[in-house]
């Protein structure tokens, strides 16, 4: 899959016969728990109950033996850890098990918030740096830059170690010092920063400003607790400055707590009103929510910014002021994420978060895409087919459609990145570039006037020389398949030639991937320069210069007949 072009994270088993009886037990607990919720909501077939207790006992059985004979020592809790993630592949993506020692980082992902010093870190070419100190946190306050090499921890070198070990010992509890040893880009000396650790509670709003005039633009990231509140705040704070229309940008945005997707969309409906419901299996789950409190803002010509990665939560916001008629989406389909988890407690701490229903918004569609209850042998699972697709109306009649996603208001071409330029990426060679820049360019005037030179460009090209980087190709890799198939059909000798010919022709044109994607290439590396030099605040301001889908919403917003006839019948 292409990488789309963006304008800018117990218990221990041990071997006999007493670990099979725990895990007996365990699995008869979670038999009767699973009894117990399915006979609230409707009475199964007895034939089924006993199918399950078959399969626990047969699985149970398994494990005992395979455990007492198998040729070499097993780890039992990696083996069933292994059979718990396969049984639960064959379901969906979504439906997860969290064993104890996971629930932290489980955590973290859902409500945003941890004890640390609010920096995000990662390896880049074999070395763990600092990549995003957040703004406003103890790192950023401290000191620490993106780019930052990390030596050590409370003196505990961190050479060999994975992120997630040396994650572990950034945190700890709240005022409470740690020391971190770094080395500098530039600096012949490493740098000892001692910092106080916090309650971290990372923003939902990742930025907010008027870009255009009296338009206002809200970038929204996660729908982590407090997300509607954030975005309604950004509104008040938008209106105060000027602001008489709004974007809002969730590209991207992969969606979060159903309730703050709620809260979120009331903002800009009235109280009363129904904004997304679930229907699943047992239907004593089954819940209609709707508008509670006043909203802030029902009348501002309202822009919606929408991508394929933008889902869930993301999807109910969008989907709902659109069926409402009460905003337009531009960019390109969404996601197609129509499935609500639920987390479950399970025995010895663990959870599990499991899709119990299909979400509907307003105008009574469900956006989800891919259909996970008939998967082909291979256990491909296909996207509804357009076919099947059924036509919804929104308030004011115009036509939506279910079953794969939401379809923007105005659609936008995807633009995906060269492999040149994923490449760089990829390779971290951006990244440390922008940071041997940033070292040697310490201070930068504006970031909204920032260029690359040319003559920026052309030691970015003498850098990556010297560090031997080479462009491949999938051309490249083709040809090598080739020479393959004809060595085995013994047809080389004769074609020798033209083979060599067309190598040659791939190697010239792969060596001219610097130039022939210099203005790509260039941007990139404008916007994480940007980013190393005020973070995500100047990342962004930097961008929405050459954001073509944020340019086509604010032409859209400015034009009042053409805003309102696209929220008319079509």
């Amino acid at each position: 899959m292409g990488m789309k072009k963006k304008t800018q994270r117990q218990s221990t088993f041990s071997s006999g016969e007493g670990t099979v009886t725990g895990i007996k037990k365990a699995f008869i607990g979670i038999l009767i728990i699973t009894i117990t919720i399915a006979g609230f909501s409707f009475t199964a077939p007895a034939e089924k109950y006993f199918d399950i207790a078959k399969s626990l006992d047969i699985f149970a059985t398994l494990f005992k033996e395979v455990n007492a004979y198998y040729v070499d020592e097993i780890d039992p809790k990696d083996l069933v850890n292994k059979g718990i993630d396969g049984m639960l592949q064959s379901l969906d993506p979504y439906t997860d098990y969290i064993p104890e020692e996971n629930l932290e980082e489980f955590s973290i992902q859902t409500t945003g918030q941890y004890a640390g010093i609010g920096a995000l870190i990662g390896v880049i070419n074999n070395k763990t740096v600092i990549t995003n100190p957040y703004d406003g946190f103890p790192a950023n306050k401290a000191g620490l830059k993106v780019g930052d090499q990390i030596v050590s921890v409370d003196g505990v070198n961190i050479e060999g170690k994975s992120t997630t070990q040396v994650s572990a010992l950034l945190k700890g509890k709240p005022n409470t010092e740690v020391r971190l040893e770094v080395k500098r880009e530039g600096k012949n000396d490493n740098i000892t920063l001692n910092i106080l650790r916090q309650k971290i509670k990372l923003s939902n709003v990742a930025y907010q400003g008027i870009v255009s005039g009296n338009i206002g633009y809200i970038k929204l990231d996660d729908f982590t607790p407090g997300a509607s509140n954030e975005v309604e705040a950004a509104v008040i704070n938008l209106k105060k400055q000027g602001a008489k229309k709004l974007i809002l940008d969730l590209r991207d945005n992969p969606g979060g707590l159903l309730y703050e997707a709620v809260n979120m969309v009331n903002l800009f409906i009235p109280k009363g009103l129904e904004v997304v419901s679930t229907k699943g299996k047992v239907k004593d789950w089954n819940k209609t929510y709707v508008s509670l409190n006043n909203p802030v803002d029902t009348t501002t010509p309202l822009a919606i910014l929408t991508s394929g990665g933008s889902a869930s939560a993301a999807e109910i916001v969008a989907g709902a002021l659109q069926d409402y008629d009460r905003a337009i989406l531009v960019g390109q389909r969404t996601f197609g994420k129509g499935l609500v988890q639920t987390t479950r407690q399970l025995s010895y701490n663990a959870q599990l978060k499991v899709t119990t229903a299909k979400y509907y918004i307003p105008s009574g569609r469900c956006i989800q895409a891919l259909d996970y209850a008939h998967r082909h042998e291979d256990g491909s699972v296909d996207k509804f087919a357009d076919s099947l697709k059924l036509e919804f109306l929104t308030k004011g009649g115009r036509k939506v459609y279910d079953g794969g996603g939401l379809d923007p208001d105005v659609e936008v071409k995807n633009e995906y990145l060269s492999p040149a330029a994923i490449q760089l990426i990829t390779s971290g060679y951006m990244f440390d570039y922008a940071t041997i820049y940033c070292a040697e360019h310490p201070e930068l005037s504006s970031v909204q006037d920032f260029k690359f030179s040319e003559e920026d460009y052309k030691k970015f090209g003498e850098w990556l020389t010297e560090k031997k980087f080479v462009f491949s190709s999938e051309l490249e890799e083709q040809m090598t398949q080739l020479e393959e198939v004809a060595k085995k059909e013994r047809t080389y000798n004769e074609i020798q030639g033209q083979l060599n010919t067309l190598k040659n022709q791939i190697e010239q044109s792969r060596s001219k991937g610097l130039v022939r994607y210099k203005d790509e290439i260039r941007k990139i590396l404008e916007e994480e320069i940007a980013f190393h030099f005020g973070l995500i605040r100047a990342q962004v301001e930097l961008s929405l210069q050459r954001d073509i889908e944020l340019k086509e919403a604010v032409k859209n917003l400015q034009e009042e007949a053409q805003y309102k006839n696209l929220l008319s019948t079509r």
